[in-house]
């Protein structure tokens, strides 16, 4: 495929599902080094481009807005005057087969949702949600590429770890919390945690987010010791919460965007799961925390709920738990 200068990618979601579609990106511009990659993406998305060179431009499209189906009809309005060469949409729907073809764009690739995305579509391919999400998106640009990229990688500086430190980051996003989505655990497991990780002489460091607010307050309010390091605030940018994941020698957190970002990084990490589905979520390489609860639904979200059940028992997971595994797995 040649002369292809102009590429548009669609991907409404998460600051992480932005990190987990990189891989896709990646390829294409391995492929396509000439080429100008522009994101259509939520706002809420949009500090993705503080890590990555690999797009070169963003077009943001509020579809939380109540009046989302203006904010599409104008997208699709300003992406035709573009005349891409190449459309693809990492949405599972077949509205989103409809929106690449008003576009226009010459090859359009989406997931083969039946006839419609047939016969909109100038390529498919299957929609295999079993599978790591970065792999499922980067389905959507074999069709263009022979690369093929693994894992997210974003453009941070090499930094100097921090001997023997673990970052601590408990939070995930307010909107999942508002939606009744719990991914994690209580304030009270986070602060016996790092009691138990500060005693057995690790440096701790607790990071979070403005999302994090309620959660890192519950902990400093729970926390028996003072000797660990709260820099709660203190990045106050995607950026910056990546440059310290990168200082430190174990992250842990919530299944949440600093996974990804840990996981873009190469940072020894431990993630805690509960209703979500850990195989899908992370590559082999990260340990997944996990209760042993043996709940037969388990993992739920998503696949059979849309909201967390008021059980929460895989999230029944104790400070002992969180600490063993990590200091039992050190290498």
């Amino acid at each position: 495929m040649k002369n292809i200068k102009n590429i548009l990618a669609i991907n409404f979601g998460g600051i992480g599902d932005e990190i987990l579609f990189l891989p896709a990106l990646i390829s294409l511009k391995k492929e396509f080094p000439d080429s100008k990659i522009t994101l259509a993406l939520e706002p809420r998305s949009k500090s993705i481009i503080d890590l990555t060179d690999v797009i070169d431009d963003t077009i943001p499209v509020d579809i939380k807005n109540k009046n989302k189906y203006t904010e599409l009809l104008k997208f699709i309005h300003k992406a035709r005057k573009q005349n891409y060469d190449i459309a693809i949409t990492a949405g599972g729907n077949k509205f989103m087969s409809i929106i690449l073809y008003l576009i226009g764009a010459k090859n359009r690739c989406g997931y083969n949702c039946g006839i419609i995305s047939q016969k909109l579509l100038t390529h498919t391919v299957p929609l295999d949600k079993k599978q790591y999400a970065a792999d499922m998106y980067h389905d959507l640009v074999v069709p263009f590429t022979k690369h093929k990229t693994k894992l997210p990688k974003i453009n941070i500086n090499s930094q100097q770890k921090i001997k023997n430190s673990i970052l601590i980051h408990p939070g995930v996003s307010k909107m999942s919390i508002d939606k009744g989505i719990i991914k994690t655990i209580p304030a009270k497991t986070w602060a016996e945690t790092i009691d138990t990780l500060v005693n057995s002489g690790k440096k701790v460091m607790l990071a979070g987010g403005p999302d994090d607010d309620e959660c890192i307050k519950s902990i400093i309010k729970t926390v028996k010791t003072d000797n660990f390091e709260n820099l709660y605030g203190t990045t106050k940018n995607l950026r910056d919460l990546a440059e310290l994941i990168g200082k430190a020698e174990i992250f842990l957190c919530s299944d949440s965007a600093p996974l990804h970002i840990a996981v873009a990084l190469g940072t020894k990490t431990y993630a805690i799961f509960g209703p979500t589905d850990d195989k899908k979520l992370i590559p082999p390489n990260i340990t997944a925390i996990k209760a042993n609860d043996r709940c037969a639904l388990k993992p739920c979200l998503w696949g059979k709920r849309q909201t967390t059940c008021k059980d929460l028992s895989c999230l029944n997971i104790s400070a002992k738990d969180i600490t063993e595994t990590i200091l039992n797995t050190e290498i």
